[in-house]
């Protein structure tokens, strides 16, 4: 049943924002632009976005819920109840079946919605991959275990994994190689599907720190990691871990990804901007636009039917203005407000360019930006 304080309105908009000329190796033959948006009223933090393309649904998890979308219309669906704090979903397509990662992980089917089980989790599960190639589900977490695998037929726990590190953003590339940004080692880890062993690190040598984000081009073995600090993508080979190249970015990067149809990377920040990266081959890449979408809108997803970008935000209510006083005998002293907590800072998870998730726990919009040509 949908919460009756949701409020769901549709806008149509036209945004989008370049750098200057110079800052350009090239351009876009058509710009890309926010060519669909919604709101919806709500409470509770959120983190990542997931588009399910092939079932045309939207995940935002918020709060102790799952809320879905139609990823055409952007109209809100029956929201998945009973997660404790999820962070993620991730939909494994030859089973059908959807997971969150939060503790529980709740797993449910992906046609219907209906809750299948409730699976134990160890750690604080943060991001989460379908891997096709084992067709399992890793759920990530800066705790140990590092990762937790999961079968994506049965939900059963099938092991974890340990990187050293926290993991932050997963890559993979359907040969049994998964990528993984460890944010506090600076560095890439490479982890065997099968054997679910650590094979390999590749360090960014001082590039960037603390990646957020990462893409794959997985044809060409290229890996895009997106930092922190220095507000970066650094470019590298997913065989041997060469550094290829380092492109500016903007500044508070929680996601990233990889468009195979359009050769393109991108990534998204709280300062307000989605990056987008032109591969011109293996080895020849350019920033080629960056498109301005709103604050604390860092987290973002790829739905590849339509090849749309979305990026999602929650921006609280603007206060009531204060009431009017007349006469002169007395004014009422104002009260400061606090600040609702946010996604990282204390009490919450990070601020509009902190490295943790994104959003306002207290009532606020959700907004759903659609980028694309």
């Amino acid at each position: 049943m949908k919460p009756h304080y949701l409020v769901f309105s549709a806008l149509l908009a036209v945004n989008t924002s370049m750098l200057a000329p110079a800052a350009f190796a090239q351009s876009p033959s058509t710009p890309y632009k926010i060519v669909q948006s919604a709101q919806l009223m709500g409470t509770g933090g959120i983190d990542y976005v997931y588009a399910d393309s092939e079932n045309r649904r939207l995940y935002v998890p918020r709060g102790n819920s799952v809320l879905t979308f139609d990823l055409d219309t952007l109209k809100p669906q029956t929201p998945i109840p009973g997660l404790m704090g999820g962070h993620e979903a991730a939909v494994d397509p030859v089973s059908g079946h959807g997971f969150s990662s939060s503790n529980p992980i709740l797993m449910w089917d992906a046609k219907t919605l209906q809750t299948i089980k409730t699976i134990p989790a160890q750690g604080r599960p943060d991001g989460i991959l379908f891997e096709p190639y084992t067709e399992r589900i890793y759920v990530m977490s800066h705790q140990a275990p590092n990762i937790t695998v999961i079968d994506g037929k049965d939900g059963s726990v099938v092991g974890t994994i340990d990187l050293g590190g926290g993991p932050e953003q997963a890559q993979s590339d359907g040969q049994g190689h998964v990528y993984v940004d460890i944010e506090d080692k600076d560095s890439v880890g490479v982890v065997d599907a099968k054997t679910m062993k650590l094979t390999a690190t590749y360090s960014l040598n001082g590039k960037g720190g603390g990646p957020g984000g990462l893409g794959l081009d997985a044809k060409n073995q290229v890996l895009f990691a997106f930092c922190h600090e220095p507000a970066v993508a650094v470019i590298l080979s997913a065989t041997d871990g060469k550094i290829l190249d380092t492109l500016q970015i903007g500044t508070g990067v929680d996601a990233g990804g990889f468009n195979p149809a359009t050769m393109e990377a991108f990534s998204s920040q709280g300062d307000g901007t989605l990056t987008l990266i032109k591969e011109n081959s293996p080895t020849s890449f350019a920033v080629e636009q960056t498109v301005q979408t709103m604050s604390r809108a860092k987290t973002c997803t790829l739905d590849t039917k339509t090849n749309h970008i979305i990026v999602i935000a929650t921006e609280r209510p603007s206060p009531p203005p204060a009431p009017a006083t007349t006469g002169t005998a007395s004014v009422a002293a104002s009260t400061p407000t606090t600040p609702a907590p946010q996604n990282g800072g204390p009490g919450g998870f990070g601020g509009p360019g902190g490295r943790r998730g994104g959003g306002f726990r207290g009532p606020a919009m959700l907004h759903i930006l659609v980028v694309g040509q």
